[in-house]
């Protein structure tokens, strides 16, 4: 990359070992369930979320909304996060495709939803009230900074689904990065979920894609909600081929980028005029704030890194002083480097 971009993980372009694989990979047609390359990817993704079967989707938002609707019907509810990627970033979809209810809870500092809330969020039984059908988390929490959700947490929210019969849904598009952060597996993370998404196309470097799993019942249906959206793909293991370099080598490197985003951070906290939480660093996200005083506006200073230093730096939608920066496989430590200095020059 040419320019040093900061602005998300999904500006990942794929390595030169997926290029490759894509060029040759086997395919067939997936609608008829003959891609070998897209059954081998959904498999393998299945097997290391500890669950039965697998869906190979076109978007992360699209893994989501065919979990949402699968699980629930018109009329129903879901139980999410205000922060929440299936609340604030998805265009709506759960509620415009599929009549579905959500039942917004706030999202804590620790990315976690307040246990009381969740049973609080769950409607008696009584035709006056939409029926509860799913609770929805998100790990990592984006919104709130990349803040991994533990496995104890993740269980106790699994133990109120079962007691009340409701259905579990993990966004898990940086579970890969929980993982990394809390030293677990992917696996024990969501071990009480019913469906999972995981993305491919964010820190694991693929060009597109990601992937839905859970019960070979419920992918089965899914499966029919995933044509209904339009998501019938043919031969999709030239994208499949990428995705399956993501899971097996890219998920164990998400170490890296925690570590030159906590160089990022670190070097941050030492500038007049940024305000930053390090306690917050967790993962491979850094949320910091320009100080009322500082010299430049943020949409100054957003434009003086790209023109000056190339460096791809945005303001957080709803802000007016905060950047949010995310490490991932193309940011190297010489550009952490490179951007420390380059942000310490333009705030002096």
């Amino acid at each position: 990359m040419k320019m040093i971009d900061f602005r998300s993980d999904t500006v990942t372009w794929p390595t030169p070992e997926m290029r490759e694989a894509m060029a040759n990979a086997p395919v067939g047609d997936d609608v008829y369930g003959e891609d070998p390359t897209v059954n081998e990817l959904e498999a393998e993704a299945a097997a290391m979320l500890g669950k039965e079967a697998g869906l190979f989707v076109a978007s992360g938002t699209m893994g989501n909304i065919t979990a949402a609707l699968t699980h629930c019907g018109r009329g129903e509810e879901m139980i999410l996060g205000r922060e929440a990627h299936m609340f604030r970033y998805e265009a709506g979809s759960s509620a415009a495709l599929g009549g579905i209810h959500p039942h917004i809870v706030d999202v804590q500092p620790d990315g976690t939803l307040k246990l009381e809330a969740i049973q609080g969020a769950i409607r008696a039984n009584n035709e006056h009230f939409p029926r509860t059908k799913l609770i929805c988390l998100e790990n990592t929490q984006g919104t709130v900074g990349g803040i991994p959700i533990t496995a104890e947490y993740t269980e106790q929210v699994g133990e109120i689904a079962r007691k009340h019969n409701l259905k579990l849904h993990i966004d898990g598009a940086r579970l890969f990065n929980a993982a990394a952060a809390l030293n677990t597996s992917a696996k024990t993370l969501v071990a009480p979920a019913d469906s999972v998404s995981i993305c491919l196309s964010k820190g694991l470097c693929a060009p597109v894609g990601s992937v839905l799993v859970g019960s070979k019942a419920f992918i089965a249906e899914a499966r029919r909600t995933r044509k209904a959206l339009g998501g019938g793909m043919r031969q999709a293991g030239i994208l499949a081929a990428a995705g399956l370099i993501s899971l097996r080598q890219m998920t164990q490197r998400l170490g890296d980028d925690h570590a030159n985003a906590r160089a990022l951070a670190e070097g941050l906290a030492t500038i007049p005029c940024i305000q930053i939480d390090l306690s917050r660093v967790q993962s491979n996200m850094i949320f910091f704030d320009l100080h009322k005083d500082a010299p430049l506006t943020a949409e100054a200073f957003s434009a003086r890194l790209k023109a000056d230093y190339n460096i791809l730096i945005a303001p957080y939608p709803g802000y007016t002083s905060r950047f949010r920066a995310v490490t991932h496989y193309w940011i190297t430590r010489d550009h952490v480097q490179h951007s420390i200095e380059a942000i310490r020059t333009i705030l002096s």
